[in-house]
C-alpha cells in the first residue's frame, strides 16, 4: 500500500495538475465555480497566490508517496477562519486513475484533518461533496465525517442540476476517533 505525506503545492507542479485535469467534467466536480477547462498555468497562479502571504485563508497541498517520492495527489484545506477556527476541505484529487480505489484519498484527507486539529488549531472542519461520488462520501465518513445537510438541485452543470451532501467533523470527534 502506498504510504503519502502532505506537501506544500508549488509552481513547479502546475503542468502535472494540469496534465491529470482530463475534462471539463473532472473540473466541474472537482473544483466548480473556481475553474475553468482547459486548466492553465494562469488560474493556477492566481489559485496559488491566495495560499501565500501572512495569514492565507487556504493552504494547498500535493500528496507524496514517502517510498517513490512521487506526486499522486492533491488536496486543499480552504476557508481558514482562525477566530472561527474552522476550515473547509476542498479539490480533492488522486491524480492518476490508475492509483484511485487504494485507500490514498482517504490518508490525503486524514492528514489534512491532522493539519487543520493539531497544526492550526481548528474546531471545527467541513467538505461538500456531490450526492453522486460515492467513493468520497464514503471517504469522508470513513474518517468521521457526519452528513449535516443536502442541497438539492444546487449546482448547475450543463442542462443538468447536481445535488450535494454538506458534512463536517469536530476537534471532539477527531481526538476520540481511531482512524
Amino acid at each position: 500500500m502506498i504510504k503519502i505525506e502532505l506537501k506544500p503545492f508549488e509552481r513547479d507542479d502546475f503542468a502535472r495538475l494540469i496534465g491529470w485535469i482530463t475534462s471539463a467534467d473532472l473540473i466541474q466536480q472537482w473544483a466548480p465555480s473556481t475553474f475553468t477547462y482547459p486548466l492553465d498555468e494562469n488560474q493556477l497562479e492566481k489559485y496559488i497566490q491566495m495560499s501565500e502571504g501572512e495569514k492565507p485563508t487556504k493552504k494547498i497541498f500535493k500528496a507524496v508517496d514517502t517510498h517513490t517520492l512521487a506526486v499522486v495527489g492533491h488536496i486543499e484545506l480552504d476557508r481558514i477562519d482562525l477566530q472561527n477556527r474552522s476550515g473547509t476541505v476542498s479539490r480533492v484529487l488522486v491524480g492518476e486513475a490508475s492509483l484511485r480505489g487504494q485507500g490514498i484519498g482517504t490518508q490525503m484527507v486524514k492528514k489534512i484533518l491532522q493539519f487543520g486539529f493539531e497544526e492550526l488549531k481548528l474546531h471545527r472542519i467541513s467538505i461538500g461533496v456531490f450526492d453522486f461520488n460515492i467513493a468520497g462520501v464514503s471517504c469522508y465518513e470513513k474518517v468521521g465525517f457526519v452528513k449535516e445537510g443536502y442541497f438539492r438541485d444546487a449546482y448547475r452543470a450543463g442542462d443538468k442540476y447536481w445535488s450535494y451532501y454538506v458534512m463536517s467533523i469536530l476537534e471532539s470527534e477527531w481526538k476520540s476517533s481511531d482512524v
